[in-house]
């Protein structure tokens, strides 16, 4: 366990926290959602000033099958940034930040951290949109992983409730994944892959090397029934940005 912390730690250091971190999505009160930073399973949340200021501009869009029904850049409130629409039956909201500052990795080089999220609203198949997309099939509890529109094999997908309760599995041959869930409430899948290939992104100040892109992606869900969740640790505090 303390080694597992002083690794932890370390990676926190070197990528300000974020290969540590994901974005998720979750439906607000109204008509409204919201894109939260931090880790689901620890309910914690980043704010600003804080951890959350790192973030240039995250977009999103509303999907319904292949039809984009809306598309907005997210507006930044205290914890979370906030979008002005919500997904209904059979839609999918998608989002990324895809212009985090770039960091410094232990060989010298830079590393590019491109977090992405994906709520769905039922099984309901989908089709893949971002670059590292985790999607339903159709069948209740079934995913399927495309990396850049393809089938992405023998990968790790850990599925998470804010209580900490966990699951993880891999891929198959086809890219596909199942889980039960056993408990009503909210769930949150991830997955990483990082691709270490050098290249070049548009920068504020003019093109920025990296030589690899470290993807997170997630999938939000509200299970409507099932057992009693177990009720969510005590929030946790937030990184303070130096």
């Amino acid at each position: 366990m303390k080694k597992l912390w002083i690794a932890l730690a370390a990676l926190v250091c070197a990528a300000g926290a974020a290969h540590a971190h994901q974005i998720w999505l979750e439906p607000a009160e109204g008509q409204g959602t919201v894109l939260r930073f931090g880790e689901f399973g620890e309910n914690l949340r980043e704010v600003s000033p804080g951890l959350l200021d790192k973030f240039v501009q995250p977009t999103a869009t509303l999907v319904a099958g292949q039809d984009v029904k809306n598309s907005a850049r997210a507006g930044k409130a205290r914890d979370a940034y906030t979008l002005p629409f919500k997904a209904g039956q059979g839609e999918s909201i998608v989002a990324e930040e895809a212009r985090y500052p770039l960091f410094n990795i232990k060989d010298g080089g830079k590393g590019w951290y491109h977090p992405a999220a994906r709520l769905i609203t039922d099984f309901s198949a989908q089709e893949p949109r971002l670059v590292l997309d985790l999607v339903p099939t159709g069948k209740a509890g079934e995913f399927r992983l495309y990396y850049q529109g393809q089938p992405k094999a023998k990968t790790k997908v850990t599925l998470v409730t804010q209580s900490g309760w966990a699951r993880e599995a891999q891929t198959d041959a086809e890219g596909r994944v199942q889980f039960s869930l056993p408990w009503k409430g909210p769930y949150v899948a991830e997955v990483s892959h990082t691709e270490r290939t050098p290249g070049e992104r548009a920068g504020v100040n003019g093109p920025e090397k990296y030589d690899s892109i470290s993807y997170t992606t997630t999938l939000s869900y509200v299970q409507p029934a099932g057992l009693e969740p177990i009720p969510a640790p005590p929030a946790a505090a937030p990184y303070q940005s130096k």
